[in-house]
């Protein structure tokens, strides 16, 4: 059984390989230094499985996990696999080519948004663990499809247990916010615009987000503020900087 998979003793639960066409080669001299973590999206695993392997779909992943744990790869580690689209982080605009993208199949906002299965999520731990071993992946660049594409997706999204992977490893928590006083943070949106605006922006885009410091609490801001939430503040997820969101954010930074 090669290194890819098992991790020490265990062996994961790969049931075959699929392979997907939708792929290329990595950048020259680019280390794969970040795992995305994505939802389907889709009704059901066959149509997901169909579309990650459609040539004319034009996208992929490097491994799928069904909601029974049963992990799929569909794309070689050291190819470039289509699954970030238009995304950033951190000033880098190829997230394709520095990354690894896992595909959990739920159904998501649109059809039905559901809890992770344990299976699903046991086998997730299990492969991010080993992926995370063989790769030089920070905790903080453990993100979801969210966070590099705030304006447009809302996956693995505000059910996929952020603080529990953090807890066994697998990307980051803050473990203390109280570095400001609540008291003095108000909540910010609905087109609230001057410096605290600024301060927020410079703050998420200081963590990775794509985002400009216009001073305008705008849509732009709301849905960043949004993708921060579903996975640093899942609790509530409205668009609004209240203190607990700017605290968790600065606490962050400062990691």
């Amino acid at each position: 059984m090669d290194a890819e998979n098992q991790i020490g003793k265990r062996p994961l639960n790969i049931v075959r390989t699929v392979p997907s066409p939708n792929h290329d080669g990595r950048p020259s001299g680019v280390k794969i230094d970040m795992l995305v973590i994505h939802y389907t999206g889709m009704k059901d695993f066959g149509s997901a499985l169909a579309r990650l392997t459609d040539p004319r779909a034009e996208v992929s992943s490097h491994y799928l996990i069904d909601e029974d744990g049963e992990i799929y790869r569909l794309v070689p580690e050291c190819r470039r696999a289509w699954h970030a689209g238009l995304s950033s982080w951190r000033h880098n605009s190829d997230i394709n080519g520095c990354s690894i993208g896992i595909e959990l199949v739920n159904p998501g906002h649109e059809f039905g948004y559901r809890e992770f299965p344990e299976a699903q999520m046991v086998s997730f731990r299990q492969l991010a663990a080993e992926i995370l071993s063989r790769h030089p992946i920070p905790p903080l660049r453990v993100l979801g499809h969210s966070d590099v594409a705030p304006l447009r997706r809302n996956d693995p999204g505000e059910l996929f247990d952020w603080k529990g992977m953090a807890e066994a490893g697998i990307g980051h928590w803050p473990k203390a916010f109280s570095l400001l006083d609540p008291a003095n943070v108000v909540s910010l949106s609905s087109w609230a615009h001057g410096d605290e605006v600024v301060v927020l922006q410079k703050l998420l885009a200081q963590f990775g987000y794509r985002i400009e410091a216009t001073g305008v609490f705008d849509e732009t801001t709301a849905k960043v503020v949004m993708a921060f939430q579903r996975h640093f503040r899942p609790t509530r997820v409205d668009g609004i900087a209240d203190p607990e969101t700017r605290l968790r954010l600065s606490a962050l930074v400062e990691a």
